[in-house]
């Protein structure tokens, strides 16, 4: 499903003329199999986050292979890459990044009008999907009603609105208290088992990585395995 191999990224540092090149991703290898979780833990500053933008393809690693679904995805034109984004990655964000103005049905709804999905067929997924996740009752309350778990909620029906194959989560629970924390990796837990779906999990809390199959730890831009 994924497959990292030999990826190395360097930032800038400093003034123009007077850069420095940082190591961020050091030579990193390793696969992902469809219907995985897999977690990678680390500090702030580590580099999981910009391994995350690699994986998505809003960053292209300076050396190294990346394979989805059997497609080298580093060497995409940005037309090519945001076209394969949409068929093939859900997103899930620390702070939900939903539409103030809309409701959650329609966050969730939104990625279906921007693939130009019938207004019928929109309602019967959304409908399902509200179901899924347990906000059928909120679904014509706007993100201000609702509470930090059921915000997480509607984010996580919206990244799965367009049936992607692979959930990529950026501190999914990190904006909520430890009992909601619980409930949405139940959730998670739940959807990988149901759909088979696949999942990679960005993170710093322990709690939240150890419900991975496999379970990364990046430091310094090296990645190891740990064993669970």
């Amino acid at each position: 499903m994924i497959e990292i191999k030999n990826v190395s990224h360097t930032f800038a540092i400093g003034k123009k003329g007077k850069e420095k090149k940082v190591p961020v991703l050091k030579d990193l290898s390793f696969d992902v199999a469809k219907g995985e979780i897999v977690s990678i833990v680390g500090k702030s500053g580590s580099g999981k986050s910009t391994l995350l933008n690699t994986i998505a393809g809003f960053m292209t690693p300076e050396h190294g292979s990346i394979v989805i679904n059997g497609q080298e995805t580093a060497s995409m034109s940005e037309v090519t890459h945001a076209q394969f984004r949409l068929e093939n990655f859900g997103f899930i964000f620390q702070n939900f990044q939903l539409m103030p103005g809309l409701t959650a049905f329609e966050n969730i709804e939104l990625p279906l009008k921007i693939k130009g999905i019938p207004s019928a067929k929109r309602k019967v997924k959304v409908k399902e999907l509200l179901q899924q996740v347990g906000l059928e009752n909120v679904s014509d309350h706007y993100p201000n009603e609702l509470s930090g778990g059921q915000q997480q909620r509607v984010s996580i029906a919206r990244a799965l609105v367009t049936n992607p194959p692979i959930l990529l989560a950026d501190e999914p629970t990190g904006s909520l208290d430890s009992e909601t924390e619980q409930d949405i990796l139940l959730l998670i837990q739940s959807l990988n088992k149901a759909l088979n779906l696949t999942f990679v999990i960005i993170t710093h809390d322990e709690e939240v990585a150890n419900i991975a199959h496999h379970k990364f730890r990046m430091h310094d831009g090296e990645l190891v395995k740990e064993v669970l």
